[in-house]
């Protein structure tokens, strides 16, 4: 049995992954329920200068107990957190979600970040 060594130059190439966009991933995940423009309310609050925000903080929407009570300031890591399963961060939130892809959470929270207050 003989071993058949394929050179570098004729092996097939691999693509390279492409970049998750935060805003694209944002629009299918989130912006059903989530505005990005400052004040507007749909099914949850605007996401709009959410890094740095006390949570349950912006006026006019009716936040669940538990989440005015956790005490959370939303930074990456606590989005992080969040996106991950906000059913744990937070016991007794009404918001569910979770995100199990590391890159994905970050882009959006990329994408969160560039949001004006």
């Amino acid at each position: 049995m003989s071993i058949v060594s394929i050179p570098a130059s004729a092996q097939m190439a691999v693509p390279k992954a492409k970049t998750v966009s935060g805003e694209k991933l944002f629009g299918q995940q989130c912006g059903a329920c989530h505005a990005t423009k400052p004040g507007e309310i749909r099914v949850g609050p605007s996401l709009a200068g959410i890094i740095g925000r006390k949570a349950a903080s912006q006026r006019g929407y009716g936040y669940s107990p538990a989440l005015r009570k956790s005490g959370l300031t939303w930074t990456r890591d606590s989005m992080d957190k969040w996106l991950t399963d906000s059913g744990t961060t937070v016991r007794g939130t009404t918001m569910v979600y979770s995100q199990a892809d590391a890159a994905k959470r970050r882009a959006i929270i990329d994408y969160l970040n560039t949001l004006p207050r």
